[in-house]
């Protein structure tokens, strides 16, 4: 990886390799496909971790003991509940608004309701992370009640953020199958060291703007295509298709128009995403569950073919995209989920910037004209 000192459009495009933080929340292995998390291997959090357990771990540097993580489990779910002006700005927003615009809207606006929302020492930060965690999920079941015509479901305070956002967008409490799957997925998605989102978090926070700021950035940036939304276009992609008899031709046909294959590649893992090992077991027990399998065959073939004439592997948005639909989840809520998932990592990552804090402030390679003199306008 580079140091950071290579100059020249070519090296740094997009910062590519470029160290731009000192950071011991998550570390990418791309060559060898590991994720960790403060340590722990993804593989042993998925196996044996809870989504509230990691975000302990990712705030905190360590596993919480039994005290701790029922101390946190208590301070999120009393802090479910959204204030009631926000629903009601809420009911205002267009009922066809991207579910990712709300969102950012909405939580943007939760920052007039805590009073010590501007604080960034570590006390007033961690409350105010500890109410996003909380409400960003009732916030987007909420928003997809709302357009639809229903009424929001209240939280309930005896549930996991899993369970909890499940039972607010259904109406009904997840099987515990179900919950588990849902819990392991916002593990999964909890943290990717500096992606874009992460980054813009980080640089907003490094201005010493409030984590409701910080967090608001990051939804902006998590909703660019070339970001969030991935898994979305993966399920409008084999619901194109329509069956598995079409799929090689369909492959074949995209390759050749040079059209990129959602949820194949990756820009820092070289070989299988670590979290895609998850989430095709995933898919394939919610095709089971469901008695609808060609979602997840489908997947496979592309996934097959993809490895052969290109030697490429599935992301973490591949398998989340079929997983999340036979969970009866709408297309346009699965960035929303991601969002629900990633504020645990940006929070993370906004505190260990407000505890060693530098204003994050890079050059830009200039490639303009130079020693232009000014022409009066009538002359130009």
């Amino acid at each position: 990886m580079s140091t950071g000192t290579e100059t020249g459009s070519a090296a740094t495009a997009g910062l590519r390799g470029v160290v731009a933080a000192q950071s011991s929340i998550g570390d990418v292995n791309g060559e060898q496909g590991i994720l960790i998390y403060q340590g722990y291997n993804i593989h042993d959090l998925a196996e044996h971790s809870t989504f509230e357990e990691v975000i302990y771990l990712l705030w905190n540097g360590r596993l919480p003991k039994s005290d701790e993580l029922a101390d946190l489990k208590s301070r999120v779910r009393a802090n479910y509940a959204v204030p009631a002006e926000v629903f009601a700005f809420m009911k205002n927003f267009p009922k066809d608004a991207d579910p990712m615009d709300a969102l950012r809207t909405a939580v943007s606006s939760l920052d007039f309701y805590d009073k010590a929302g501007h604080g960034t020492d570590r006390e007033n930060a961690m409350n105010s992370a500890i109410k996003l965690t909380a409400q960003i999920g009732t916030i987007a079941a909420a928003f997809d009640r709302i357009r639809s015509g229903k009424e929001v479901v209240a939280p309930d305070t005896s549930l996991s953020i899993a369970e909890n956002f499940l039972y607010m967008l259904r109406g009904e409490k997840p099987t515990a199958d179900e919950a588990r799957m849902f819990d392991v997925c916002l593990i999964l998605h909890a943290d990717h060291e500096l992606n874009a989102s992460t980054f813009t978090t980080r640089v907003v926070a490094g201005t010493l703007a409030d984590m409701y700021g910080c967090v608001t950035a990051g939804i902006a940036a998590l909703a660019g295509p070339l970001h969030g939304g991935a898994n979305t276009n993966v399920m409008k992609m084999l619901i194109e298709i329509g069956s598995l008899d079409k799929v090689d031709a369909w492959v074949d046909k995209a390759l050749e128009e040079k059209r990129k294959i959602m949820g194949i590649g990756h820009a820092v893992y070289k070989t299988e995403d670590p979290r895609a090992t998850w989430l095709r077991r995933y898919s394939k027990q919610m095709a089971e569950k469901t008695g609808e399998s060609k979602w997840f065959d489908m997947s496979q073939r592309i996934e097959k073919l993809m490895n052969e004439k290109k030697g490429m592997f599935p992301n973490v948005d591949f398998y989340s995209a079929s997983t999340y639909y036979l969970m009866g989840i709408p297309l346009d809520l699965f960035t929303p989920i991601f969002a629900v998932s990633r504020i645990s990592g940006w929070t993370g990552h906004v505190l260990e910037q407000y505890a060693n804090n530098k204003l994050i402030r890079p050059r830009a390679e200039y490639i303009g004209p130079r020693d232009l003199k000014y022409t009066p306008i009538e002359e130009r």
